[in-house]
């Protein structure tokens, strides 16, 4: 079962790593003997995805990412392995499409005449203010 990310672009199960480790915090004693928490490596670099998805991706700023280029998310909402690892998969898809998603354009506006009027006004006190700093000729 891939990982599908668009129509036309879905990941490999073989591409994705995934392994199960223990939980962290509490959970009483089923936390300390099972591994329901699950690790998913995912490296871009020799991953199947397109290079405009592979470049996105690889600037993103983002802490799961490693230096290396290998994406590392971590599952441990749910109390069974099959739903962290399906919470995994859901994450992945979701980071893939959000970097992917074009940018919006900011379409830049003109200051309002409010907002430019109180700017000089600022301004013409900042200069008052200024002077009255200045030394006094003994004339």
């Amino acid at each position: 079962m891939a990982v599908k990310i668009s129509t036309q672009v879905s990941i490999p199960d073989a591409e994705i790593e995934i392994s199960a480790v223990r939980a962290q915090g509490p959970g009483g004693q089923n936390v300390n003997k099972t591994a329901t928490a699950v690790h998913l490596r995912f490296d871009i670099a020799t991953s199947s995805l397109p290079e405009f998805y592979k470049r996105r991706l690889l600037v993103l700023d983002d802490g799961r990412i490693t230096k290396e280029g290998v994406l590392i998310i971590k599952a441990q909402s749910h109390r069974s392995q099959e739903k962290n690892r399906e919470e995994a998969r859901h994450r992945l898809a979701e980071l893939i499409r959000v970097a992917v998603a074009p940018r919006k354009r900011r379409i830049s506006t003109r200051p309002t005449a409010a907002s430019n009027a109180k700017r000089l006004d600022e301004k013409g006190r900042r200069g008052n203010l200024k002077q009255l700093r200045r030394q006094v000729d003994d004339d």
